[in-house]
């Protein structure tokens, strides 16, 4: 287990992340306007916070494109030299097709360029259809990308277990796999978390506080309306929360982690996180950031400063194993996107 205090991770030789990733899923659209100087200005915000790293996406609308301007403004104002402790990964999410040395570069370029960089931190690749096998060609010419500097690291997005390990095989030299991970969706302890472990592949987490519904705000409150869920996140983990086992197990969990999270003077998110990110083979947990509109900088802060012991875990397990199995209901890490 990591000390309470520990906020950075050694994610690769030349790579340093902070342990909460900001999440960029939320500038994408699906979750209401942003207003782009707002969201840069927020941007400051969480660097001089100390959350650094940046979880993005080619497909989440302006993401790449307001890390290249944060580059230029922080740049601009305080030198080229800090650019140095900030961190960006995004993703590469194709339609399955015929995968060509040129498409793939491409989009890779449009990716550069956008976020205004010459090497990619981490590219995360994605693939909606395993009985293409064109995605391990896409990932060899990936790999001749990074060994051209174009790329400094190659991930995962939503790949099974088994898919992993194919692509392991075919020496794609693969750091982390992002995954759904959370108290409602474990499904990853299964076969994922004992798999990285053994060949030193990372986990990214995310859905971890459920789109904001493990909070205090749901707590004793009855079951939302779907209108009442009015961004992609609630609707996307409440359709979760209902395979797991409802509302009314739901806030036996919530209940749960209120007294703990007294207990510790922090907050039921905060809980929420500190569990995911104690698993094995976590490497960090990403938190969605609505960047102009909300933040929780001092909220995710505390993070760091929680630990858990084994009767808090005791305590939250005694919950946990009266929901359903959702890798029996669901499969795999990334199933639900396969189905």
């Amino acid at each position: 287990m990591n000390p309470p205090d520990s906020r950075r991770l050694q994610f690769a030789p030349d790579l340093n992340i902070c342990r909460i990733l900001n999440g960029m899923w939320q500038v994408s659209g699906l979750h209401g306007a942003i207003a782009p100087q707002r969201a840069i200005q927020s941007m400051f915000d969480y660097f001089d916070a100390g959350l650094t790293t940046w979880d993005l996406a080619d497909h989440y609308g302006p993401a790449e494109d307001f890390v290249g301007e944060f580059r230029r403004q922080i740049s601009a104002t305080r030198g080229t030299a800090v650019l140095q402790s900030l961190q960006a990964f995004t993703k590469w999410v194709p339609r399955p097709a015929r995968m060509t040395r040129s498409l793939v570069e491409e989009n890779i370029d449009i990716s550069l360029r956008r976020m205004d960089v010459r090497s990619l931190d981490l590219l995360q690749f994605h693939w909606w259809e395993y009985r293409d096998k064109n995605y391990l060609d896409a990932l060899n010419y990936l790999t001749e990308l990074q060994n051209e500097n174009k790329i400094k690291h190659l991930g995962l997005t939503n790949f099974d277990t088994e898919h992993l390990q194919i692509t392991l095989e075919n020496d794609i030299p693969i750091v982390s796999n992002q995954v759904q991970f959370s108290l409602i969706d474990r499904r990853p302890l299964v076969r994922m978390v004992p798999f990285c472990q053994k060949h030193n592949v990372k986990l990214l987490a995310y859905g971890t506080v459920c789109g904001g519904l493990l909070s205090e705000r749901y707590l004793g409150q009855p079951e939302p309306e779907r209108a009442a869920l009015d961004t992609a996140s609630l609707k996307k983990y409440k359709n979760m929360i209902d395979v797991w086992g409802g509302w009314e197990l739901f806030q036996n969990l919530l209940s749960a982690l209120q007294i703990l999270a007294e207990k510790h003077g922090v907050s039921i998110a905060n809980v929420a996180v500190r569990y995911v990110l104690d698993q094995p083979a976590v490497a960090g947990v990403i938190v969605g950031a609505r960047l102009g509109v909300s933040d929780h900088l001092q909220d995710n802060a505390r993070v760091f400063h929680l630990m858990l012991d084994e009767g808090d875990r005791t305590q939250i397990d005694a919950v946990l194993r009266q929901s359903r199995d959702l890798y029996q209901l669901i499969g795999d890490c990334g199933d639900e996107y396969r189905r």
